[in-house]
This record gives structure tokens, C-alpha cells and sequence, in this order.
């Protein structure tokens, strides 16, 4: 289940992420749980699975505002980092990015089911 204290032990900002939800705490949870149900992710790694740079860099960038906005580090970390080897086209594997970004991910999604 999604509570503060269990996004602030997964590594989340919650303070901040509250302040950008006018420090209220059901529309906070409300935003997360959103989050959680986004399937942009797969797309993300199906993109780069086809090499396709451009749309890697559109989904990336779209990731990485919607997690840090909701300031869910863990998520949003490596998400940055990625986007801006995408911003780059930067030839390389980024399998081991997607595998981070999807463990957390996993993460998340596993407090949302607790």
C-alpha cells in the first residue's frame, strides 16, 4: 500500500514531492499511484530494443518529468540519466539503465500491491 513512510523508505522525496501537490498528502498519493499505472516504461525499453533513439528520447524525457515531479528519486535518477544519453543519440547498450529503472520501478510497483 502506498503510504508516505513506505515511499520515504523506497528513497522518495516525499517533502518535495508534496510541495509540488500543494502539501496535500491524498493528492500526493493519488499522483504516485498514477504513476505506478503508467505503462510507458515497456514502451521505453521496446524503443531501445529497436534502436530507435528518438522515440527512447521522447518516452525517457516524459518519465523522467512525470517521477520527478513527484520527486520519486529512485525512479527518477537514472531515468535522467538516460535521457540525456538519448538527448545525445549516444550509441551504446542501455540495457543496464533499463534494468534499473525497471527494478525500481518494480519496486514501487510492489508498495502499491503490499
Amino acid at each position: 500500500m502506498l503510504t508516505m513512510d513506505a515511499l520515504r523508505d523506497y528513497g522518495a522525496d516525499v517533502k518535495e514531492g508534496l510541495g509540488r501537490c500543494i502539501n496535500n498528502e491524498a493528492f500526493y498519493l493519488r499522483m504516485v499511484g498514477m504513476a505506478v499505472k503508467d505503462e510507458k516504461i515497456a514502451a521505453l525499453a521496446a524503443a531501445l530494443e529497436k534502436n530507435d533513439l528518438d522515440q527512447g528520447f521522447e518516452l525517457a524525457h516524459a518519465l523522467k518529468g512525470m517521477y520527478a515531479n513527484l520527486a520519486l528519486t529512485p525512479l527518477s535518477a537514472p531515468l535522467s540519466e538516460i535521457t540525456e544519453l538519448l538527448r545525445a543519440r549516444t550509441e551504446m547498450d542501455y540495457r543496464p539503465l533499463m534494468e534499473e529503472i525497471t527494478a525500481q520501478k518494480a519496486k514501487l510497483d510492489a508498495l502499491a500491491a503490499g
